[in-house]
């Protein structure tokens, strides 16, 4: 028989219905509970990492904390945001740094096409000489003297380099037990390369050589300057002459006293074509050998600073132009780096939100 439903089963229909909804109400509680503790620990995790000064913890405190603390988590709480810091940071160096080697190349650029023109104008002034005196790079003498002539500022590639190298094998070549072999530098680069193996062979050093536009009167006074100064038999002058942008090359050029031109010359060598020449005003070929050798060295010495300057500029903007390229590449490279940091970060900060929701759905 069919019985309708009493006030009692109505109460206790109810209290079953108040509890379901207070056990979800209290699941829902204990999921957003978490969801919050585990934001919490991250928060922390994230202060002790970025913080600046953190206080020795007690040993077994400090191997708990580093084994609870396993790398992925490390990464998770803030290691990825630091190192997009760091990326960006380079980004704006290897920037700054391509701007300043952009600037030096087209400084350099423009400073070449000025001394280009006079160094081609003062290769006519020895030229002339070699074809009178000739020139005898092997010639045996006792007393040599080497001129190497470098540059006083860096950042040109291998010019400098090369210049000491030819020096110091030049150097070897003409030593020995009865002869000597005295420096004469150019150029603070060479001095800084050369004084550390063969200071007590520098006789005499010039520096800011090229501080002012080279020209003939100040090389003139500074021949003169070293021949006073140093006792030389054969006076061999090395620089890098200029023929491109890209390309020079190491060059010597050998300059002999009086006393042994005359010597060659009554040996039959080349210097021996000064007989066929008549010689004006009652002055001796002694004499006239001694104004040569003078004269010869001060424009071997001019065209010699005004080569080298001109290889220096093309050297230099070789190796600017190869310094901007390798900061762009650096630079492209630095961009996907931190393209993909970023990315991989943005990707873990979704997955969190999406962690914390589904957490808190239940």
């Amino acid at each position: 028989m069919f019985r309708g439903r009493t006030q009692k089963d109505r109460e206790s229909e109810k209290g079953k219905k108040t509890k379901a909804f207070d056990c979800e109400r209290s699941e829902g509680k204990s999921g957003e509970a978490t969801a919050m503790a585990m934001a919490a620990l991250r928060r922390e995790g994230r202060r002790l990492l970025l913080s600046p000064t953190v206080s020795n913890p007690a040993p077994a405190a400090a191997a708990a904390q580093s084994s609870a603390i396993s790398p992925p988590e490390m990464t998770l709480l803030g290691v990825r945001s630091i190192s997009t810091q760091v990326v960006r940071n380079r980004m704006k160096s290897v920037k700054n740094i391509q701007k300043i080697t952009k600037a030096m190349k087209m400084v350099a650029a423009s400073k070449l096409r000025a001394v280009q023109t006079r160094t081609e104008n003062s290769r006519g002034l020895w030229q002339p000489f070699t074809a009178l005196l000739g020139d005898a790079p092997s010639v045996d003498v006792k007393k040599n003297v080497i001129v190497a002539i470098t540059s006083d500022k860096g950042l040109c590639g291998g010019i400098n380099s090369t210049s000491v190298k030819v020096s110091r094998a030049l150097h070897k070549l003409t030593s020995g037990p009865e002869k000597e072999s005295k420096y004469v530098i150019l150029g603070e680069k060479g001095k800084v390369q050369l004084v550390r193996d063969s200071r007590k062979n520098i006789e005499m050093t010039v520096t800011e050589l090229q501080k002012n536009p080279i020209n003939y009167t100040q090389i003139a006074v500074l021949a003169d300057d070293i021949l006073k100064n140093v006792e030389y038999d054969a006076l061999r002058v090395i620089f890098n002459k200029f023929h491109s942008v890209i390309s020079f090359k190491p060059t010597m050029v050998t300059i002999l006293s009086p006393e042994v031109a005359e010597k060659e010359s009554e040996a039959g060598g080349k210097i021996g074509d000064l007989d066929s020449y008549e010689i004006e005003g009652g002055e001796t070929k002694s004499e006239i050998l001694q104004n040569l050798a003078e004269f010869q060295f001060s424009c071997v010495l001019y065209n010699g600073a005004l080569e080298n300057a001109c290889s220096e500029l093309g050297a230099r903007m070789s190796a600017m132009d190869s310094s901007s390229r390798n900061a762009g590449d650096m630079l492209d490279r630095l961009t996907l780096t931190y393209n993909r940091t970023r990315q991989a970060s943005i990707t873990t900060e979704l997955i969190e939100i999406i962690s914390g929701a589904s957490a808190l759905e239940g």
